[in-house]
């Protein structure tokens, strides 16, 4: 049974996760599933991205049934070989990471709960936006262990050290208001799915150069130096002025239609 769908429709990627009947939860068919999804995407025309879960949970984290499988095997031989993407050790991280890589915006559209494995996928996302009845939790600490799938990369740049610290310590679930206060969570809808399309077709409507150099330079700008980031704001800006998708924005303000992108 598919553990993923993909789909495309006017340059943007429908990611969605299929293991309904178990609240999505991660199991090894998810953990290739997903890293596939990212990989085809990543190699694909599409100028943004919606991960979502079907069913009535984005995802629960991991199946706990595999669990009882990977201890009688040797942790580091799971964990430590190099065998993935850019930096990652392991397929773990990159269930998250391949989509932190991307180089078009990643939306994902959060209902229902997000725990464990699916907070480290939604938190390789651009922006969260979140059901009000939305749950997170950082939860492997009530199994005993540390996150390890890319969330030790990936939350500590969007929420504080003593609020990475309460979720990592606790395991215990936070609900969608209190996400978005402590800046886990971009914004809150209603139909989170739905606000994640609408704010896709605004970005996939803007240049798709200027996108992607945004997308480089905000990278850029959150780890360097201040020298770094100037030079960094120049270059893609040379790469952008004057030519084509450049000029058919103008063109296409001034002429007041939606530009076309070739």
């Amino acid at each position: 049974m598919s553990r993923v769908t993909i789909t495309y429709e006017n340059h943007i990627a429908h990611v969605r996760l299929t293991r309904a009947e178990k609240m999505n939860a991660v199991d090894q068919e998810m953990i290739d599933a997903v890293i596939a999804a990212g990989n085809e995407v990543a190699a694909s025309d599409a100028r943004a991205v919606i991960v979502s879960g079907e069913g009535k949970a984005f995802c629960a984290g991991i199946d706990i049934s595999g669990l009882s499988g990977m201890i009688s095997k040797d942790p580091a031989e799971l964990l430590m070989p190099r065998t993935h993407g850019d930096g990652t050790t392991n397929q773990w991280q990159e269930f998250a990471m391949v989509w932190s890589r991307m180089d078009i915006p990643v939306i994902a559209a959060v209902h229902g709960v997000c725990y464990g494995a699916g907070i480290q996928l939604a938190l390789g996302a651009d922006i969260r936006i979140a059901a009000p009845d939305a749950k997170f939790a950082v939860m492997e600490m009530k199994w005993g262990i540390v996150p390890d799938m890319g969330g030790m990369v990936l939350l500590p740049k969007l929420v504080r050290s003593d609020v990475l610290r309460r979720m990592t310590y606790t395991a215990e679930p936070i609900g969608a208001d209190q996400a978005e206060r402590w800046g886990l969570v971009t914004e809150l809808a209603d139909d989170p799915l739905a606000a994640a399309q609408a704010l896709a077709e605004t970005i996939a409507g803007k240049s798709p150069t200027a996108i992607r150099a945004a997308k480089r330079l905000i990278g850029v700008a959150e780890t360097a130096d201040a020298t770094t980031v100037l030079d960094a704001e120049s270059r893609e800006q040379v790469d952008l002025l004057g030519k084509p998708h450049q000029m058919e924005v103008v063109a296409a303000a001034m002429a007041k239609r939606a530009a076309v992108f070739k």
